[in-house]
């Protein structure tokens, strides 16, 4: 307190109430400088949490660009779909490292992400079986009194942990009785049947195999290196022989699926292709698998869906022919001509052809330019699709009313609208190569005004091709005519596992058994997947 000797007042309570408000104006000062303290600290803190979030938004916004440039760029740069789920991954585990960079950094967000990992994650079936590894303190001893702790509670957490695969050698002993007192007399129970008789799988091993090559897509020789890795030396070609020989057990069921499709009276159709090795000229041929399906989820049709792959050596209509040749009713497909020919060979066959095909041709005219027309028309076909969305799962008859309703005057007015824009556009441009498209197969296009059973798209069959397109790119080609045959047989029943929920190692496995051990042809049915699973739950 800088105050003069000779202004300060005598008396003693004045100066003790001086005293006291100097003593307070300093603490003020010093909280004042303490905050001031805080506040500085906590501006560097602002600060460095602000370099840090511009830091990452700008490794997002680079991650971003690769997202846009991987589905929108220029077609060199573009990716398909299988493409881009692996790109995804890469990008994935970057943003991974990004969150794993600033948890080491800043402890308090550690702690609030792994709260939101433990509430987000997904809940683990009850069928798996749990191992227990309790973690003791380092001492139980009360540090107060010496005493003994007892329990008062725990924390509980579960994780999902993997045992790498273990192959076993199943043993199989047939003691051999006799009499002691009867000479010649022997009993001895029968073999148990085999796949394959004198080789060396289980049934569940040949399972895995084809398991692993037609849903996992992963390759024979990709499959014999990791068997090899586990100090098993099984040659490729020894698992080839394994799959064609389940092939063979197996096509009778594939034989009866298709059987079954045919006798439907809706079904979609596509094909795509299958590289199959040639020796005799040391290159590849051009095969394709050809797949008819059934799926009548759509208008909750009482048939389970299904689809069912052909390889054929060609795509001409002679094989579209062969292989529907005991169909009649209504075939969905694109605009291919092969499809026209067989109708027009079989009158008991309508086609009906896809919104998604002319969709996709104003989606790329749009980008090429001519955006009024493209817009214009791709807005008109989305009018459609709306309310397809609002009928789907309704019967037959209603979806059918729903559309005389309320699609037939939007597709009339289409049909006049592109009739306008043709008139007008040079023959030779894009637009009107695409609106006469439209106009060529404007009947199949609108089969489904009238007919509740048929879709809009052919959607429901090109999504059952791309898994026969992963393993194209992982197998790159048949090594034979015959083996395209057992790609095709095998494919089918692995992906109507898919269609139904079914594990397909499970589903070959039990079926495997069961055919080896003589199931009855007249009850195959039993053994489709859809079969197979109604015969587990009664």
């Amino acid at each position: 307190m800088d105050v003069a000797h000779d202004t300060l007042p005598d008396d003693v309570g004045t100066l003790q109430a001086m005293l006291l408000a100097e003593r307070a104006r300093q603490a003020e000062l010093v909280a004042q400088i303490e905050e001031n303290k805080a506040l500085e600290a906590e501006r560097i803190r602002l600060e460095a949490e602000v370099e840090r979030l511009t830091a990452q938004n700008e490794r997002y916004e680079h991650i971003i660009a690769q997202l846009r440039r991987l589905q929108f760029g220029k077609r060199s740069e573009r990716m398909d779909k299988d493409q881009l789920q692996l790109a995804l991954e890469d990008l994935q585990q970057g943003l991974a490292e990004i969150e794993g960079e600033e948890e080491k950094d800043d402890p308090q967000l550690k702690t609030h992400r792994t709260r939101q990992r433990r509430e987000q994650r997904p809940s683990l079936p009850p069928h798996l079986p749990e191992v227990e590894v309790v973690v003791e303190p380092a001492s139980t001893i009360c540090p107060c009194c010496a005493g003994a702790m007892h329990v008062i509670g725990e924390d509980v957490s579960r994780r999902l942990d993997v045992v790498p695969a273990q192959y076993q050698v199943l043993v199989t002993r047939r003691p051999k009785y006799a009499c002691r007192a009867c000479e010649g007399q022997v009993v001895q129970a029968p073999a148990p049947a085999r796949l394959i008789e004198g080789g060396l799988p289980t049934e569940r091993m040949v399972a895995q195999v084809l398991v692993a090559k037609y849903a996992d897509h992963t390759p024979l020789y990709r499959q014999a290196q990791g068997l090899a890795r586990q100090g098993i030396e099984i040659d490729r070609s020894t698992l080839a022989f394994w799959t064609g020989y389940a092939a063979a057990e197996l096509k009778p069921i594939w034989t009866l699926m298709r059987q079954e499709l045919l006798r439907s009276n809706k079904l979609f159709v596509d094909e795509t292709i299958a590289p199959v090795l040639d020796p005799g000229r040391g290159r590849t041929k051009t095969g394709y698998f050809w797949a008819i399906a059934r799926d009548d989820r759509a208008w909750a049709g009482p048939d389970p869906p299904c689809v069912v792959y052909t390889y054929a050596p060609g795509r001409g209509a002679e094989h579209a022919i062969a292989m529907l040749e005991e169909f009649s009713g209504v075939l969905q497909t694109d605009g291919y001509s092969a499809y026209k020919t067989l109708a027009g060979r079989n009158r008991q066959v309508t086609l009906a052809h896809c919104w998604s095909h002319l969709r996709r041709k104003f989606f790329d005219l749009a980008k090429g330019g001519a955006a009024h027309i493209a817009t214009e028309a791709l807005r008109r076909i989305a009018e459609l699709y709306a309310i397809e969305a609002d009928i789907r799962g309704q019967g037959a008859e209603a979806r059918a009313a729903a559309r005389q309703d309320r699609s037939s005057p939007l597709i009339e007015d289409l049909k006049a609208w592109l009739e306008t824009q043709l008139a007008k556009l040079p023959g030779r441009s894009p637009a009107a190569g695409i609106i006469r498209y439209a106009m060529t197969h404007w009947d199949g296009l609108t089969v489904f005004l009238a007919d509740g059973r048929v879709e809009l798209d052919t959607n429901p069959v090109e999504r059952t091709m791309r898994p026969i397109a992963l393993n194209r790119k992982n197998a790159l080609f048949a090594g034979s005519d015959e083996g395209a045959h057992h790609w095709a047989v095998l494919a089918t029943l692995v992906e109507n596992c898919k269609l139904h929920g079914v594990n397909p190692t499970a589903y070959l496995t039990d079926v495997l058994t069961r055919l080896v051990n003589g199931h009855l042809q007249s009850r195959l049915t039993e053994l489709t997947p859809w079969g197979w699973k109604a015969l587990l739950q009664n």
